[in-house]
């Protein structure tokens, strides 16, 4: 049965400005129901649009999702066939509601290995989208934290190259503008369903200062209960970014 959406039992609570979740459990989901791995993949597509509602209506600023990795590709290509007709199935669908649900969608990652069709509808989401501002959905698509550190020192040492930049000029605040997370703040929550303990290759530098929570629920069972769980273990946590309270 699908849980009813609710408010925190804090209400004086606020949520982190911007949240981001490794979607993990999808294939274990499946395995455990006697199911293929896709359809965990569509059923984890369904708690994404939960989540995503549920992040709407608390005030979630921003919210990042771990949708397709660099190191994905290594999967059956069955599997990564799943997960692209569902993509182009939800972008679809989000182009059509793109109104009623008013999100600005951005892709982190590299977009030249999807197939044009996708690159196509990825494109067109951003674009279309740049007009709200309420809530914003990152996906990361093709994305590896290793991987756009070294297209962010690539780009820097090209501007380097062409005399726009000097090395002197590199600072952590510069570095960043050469990101795919460039003009957004860095997560203050991460959250890894599924019971793993890993970080696996997301969002290296922006998480230098993020609460991670792990949680045993798979991806697909996650709800609004349990992000209610993992944002009031947040609020226990005690931030000092390095100093002293």
């Amino acid at each position: 049965m699908r849980r009813l959406f609710r408010k925190p039992p804090d209400q004086s609570l606020s949520p982190p400005q911007h949240i981001a979740i490794i979607m993990d459990g999808n294939g274990r989901w499946a395995k455990r129901r006697g199911l293929p791995r896709t359809a965990g993949h569509a059923a984890g597509a369904e708690a994404f649009r939960r989540i995503a509602n549920y992040c709407r209506t608390l005030g979630v600023r921003y919210l990042t999702v771990y949708a397709f990795s660099t190191e994905n590709w290594k999967r059956s290509q069955g599997e990564i066939g799943g997960i692209m007709t569902l993509l182009r199935r939800y972008l679809e669908e989000a182009l059509r509601d793109m109104e009623k649900n008013q999100v600005h969608f951005v892709f982190f990652g590299d977009l030249s290995r999807l197939s044009p069709e996708l690159q196509a509808l990825c494109r067109d989401a951003e674009t279309r989208s740049r007009v709200y501002s309420q809530v914003q959905v990152n996906f990361c698509l093709n994305y590896g934290g290793r991987d756009e550190l070294v297209q962010a020192a690539r780009r820097f040492a090209q501007d380097v190259s062409l005399g726009r930049k000097t090395p002197e000029e590199l600072d952590e605040t510069l570095f960043a503008q050469y990101l795919y997370s460039a003009g957004v703040p860095d997560p203050e929550l991460i959250i890894r369903p599924s019971g793993e303990q890993r970080i696996s290759n997301f969002l290296l530098w922006q998480s230098a200062y993020a609460e991670y929570v792990f949680m045993d629920v798979l991806w697909p069972d996650f709800g609004p209960r349990e992000l209610d769980e993992a944002i009031a273990q947040f609020h226990r946590r005690n931030r000092r970014f390095g100093g002293v309270k």
